[in-house]
């Protein structure tokens, strides 16, 4: 296989119906939207805060290089940066993430500093990665057992593709 062609992707703007395929974003009490239910199936929840920086990746100017995605088939995971601005990308838990063709169900969101994702289980992901800054603090409820329980799409080899993430006007 050759080098892996680049699939340009926009970071969009964070909003209950662009994220619906991918989980909720929580609820304001009482007002009306879907909760954020919590499933562990090894009834392993935990809570804890989580770094991710620029240095862990291929960053060109604004855009962010991603070449895989992680995902977890026992249990939800709730994501919220708490020192700045993030960036999440995203895929339906029903997409295989084997062909060029699945990267059509890719999709990227800014976070920003406070706003809060639920990725329902099995939801691909990747990040959330700084945005105007080398490094960002993230609160994390996911479950203890993630390391036995981290699926990895590696897009640049199973798709012969690497996700660039270009974050502008979201």
């Amino acid at each position: 296989m050759g080098e892996p062609t680049e699939v340009r992707l926009e970071a969009q703007r964070l909003t209950r119906a662009a994220f619906a395929p991918f989980g909720v974003l929580p609820p304001v009490e009482g007002d009306g939207h879907p909760t954020a239910d919590l499933e562990f199936l090894r009834d392993d929840g935990w809570v804890n805060y989580i770094e991710h920086s620029l240095d862990e990746l291929s960053a060109f100017g604004r855009q962010l290089s991603c070449d895989r995605l992680n995902r977890h088939d026992t249990h939800t995971q709730t994501l919220m940066p708490v020192s700045g601005d993030a960036v999440l990308v995203v895929a339906p838990a029903e997409a295989a993430m084997v062909t060029p063709a699945d990267l059509d169900a890719v999709r990227a969101f800014v976070l920003r500093r406070g706003e809060c994702v639920h990725l329902a289980r099995g939801t691909w992901h990747w990040g959330p990665y700084p945005v105007g800054a080398d490094h960002v603090t993230i609160f994390n409820i996911q479950g203890r057992g993630y390391p036995d329980d981290n699926a990895v799409a590696r897009l640049d080899l199973a798709c012969g593709a690497v996700v660039s993430v270009a974050v502008t006007g979201a």
